[in-house]
């Protein structure tokens, strides 16, 4: 069985990010969720990121990575949109990765906003919606496809819609169909690293 670092997205560590962790958990995995935002939920991306803001996006984010500071190295490495941008840091340069999944979100591999190349022998699977504003209107699935031309294990999944985190199901923009393909495929990749 896996051990998964999974790390929350801009609305915070929502009941629906729980249930999702509790999903892998279901199937024998350990999953560690830590609150990068000490308890606070958000009712909306925008008061999320201005949150994000008011702390610092890279305070944030550097706070993520020393999480796994406490945990083994073999870890799989998974983030929602917000959490994505650290747990792709982690699965790129913590040596010992077993794998990453990368939901709603991706880092381009190449240029000034990289964390270098992707390292040897480690799976990632990237999941976002087709027509999700952020996902595609901003440029991500670029980044994801970039990863899955150059990375030999690696996946990227595109389901029809355009919600944003389609996967937590404590909000609005849940799709339970598209949810549950996910969890579906996420366990495949966890069953095999």
């Amino acid at each position: 069985m896996a051990e998964v670092l999974l790390f929350h997205h801009a609305q915070g560590l929502t009941p629906g990010v729980i249930a999702f962790a509790d999903a892998l958990r279901a199937a024998g995995h350990t999953v560690h969720t830590p609150d990068l935002f000490g308890g606070r939920t958000f009712g909306s991306i925008a008061d999320g990121m201005a949150y994000i803001g008011e702390q610092g996006f890279d305070e944030l984010r550097v706070r993520g990575v020393r999480t796994a500071d406490d945990y083994p190295a073999e870890l799989v490495y998974a983030g929602m949109s917000f959490g994505e941008v650290i747990a792709q840091e982690l699965a790129q340069r913590r040596p010992g990765a077993r794998g990453a999944v990368l939901l709603y979100s991706c880092v381009p591999i190449s240029g000034e906003w990289a964390f270098g190349p992707w390292p040897d022998g480690v799976p990632v699977q990237i999941h976002g919606m087709d027509a999700d504003p952020f996902f595609v209107g901003e440029g991500d699935v670029n980044a994801a496809r970039e990863i899955v031309a150059t990375v030999p294990d690696a996946e990227l999944f595109l389901y029809p819609g355009n919600q944003h985190y389609f996967a937590d199901s404590s909000l609005p923009s849940y799709d339970p169909a598209a949810a549950a393909l996910l969890t579906k495929r996420v366990l495949e990749l966890l069953a095999r690293v």
